[in-house]
């Protein structure tokens, strides 16, 4: 559906362009996803992404591996017959609360690691979209788009290495500010 209005928006776009009297359909398309995984935007955010997924998975493993210390001690019946009924009901507790905060961690992990794939993709988004800006004006280009809305287009209308390389320079302007503030010139 969403690929759907994107079409018809873009087939708008340029009809309309085409009616206001424009005489050249001078466009760029940039792909979105060589944007994430070839900037330097980009990969910062997927390695704070998989920094987040790690400590997620660590967490989570750890009780699966208490979980399954505790179900292989069920499984032992010499050991079941050496506990006394109190020790038993006891483990039989312990299991069920890392049971329980197992698929609590699991819940709040997939909540926390879809809130920040979006935010990494609205923020690499907003990179992407003032890189193309860029590009365009430079380029004077009419309109940009991802090329996730089109069918097909020319393979030299694609900018995305040039939007790759303004998001790099933007970042090592970025970077270089933070390593000039964390690090002051010595008098």
């Amino acid at each position: 559906m969403k690929n759907c209005k994107t079409l018809f928006l873009t087939l708008g776009l340029l009809t309309l362009s085409s009616f206001a009297g424009a005489t050249e359909q001078n466009f760029g398309v940039v792909n979105f996803s060589k944007c994430v995984t070839e900037s330097k935007y980009g990969v910062q955010e997927q390695e704070s992404f998989n920094k987040v997924k790690t400590q997620m998975s660590d967490i989570i493993t750890d009780l699966e591996k208490q979980l399954q210390e505790i179900a292989n001690k069920f499984n032992d019946s010499e050991f079941l017959d050496s506990l006394s009924p109190e020790a038993e009901q006891e483990l039989k507790g312990k299991f069920q609360m890392l049971s329980e905060e197992y698929n609590r961690y699991q819940n709040q992990s997939m909540q926390v690691l879809n809130q920040a794939n979006m935010k990494m993709m609205q923020t690499i988004n907003q990179y992407v979209t003032e890189a193309s800006n860029q590009v365009a004006k430079d380029k004077k280009l009419n309109f940009v788009f991802r090329e996730e809305a089109l069918l097909s287009y020319s393979p030299s209308s694609d900018i995305t290495a040039s939007v790759v390389k303004v998001m790099d320079t933007s970042f090592d302007k970025m970077d270089k500010g933070a390593t000039a503030q964390t690090n002051p010139p010595k008098n």
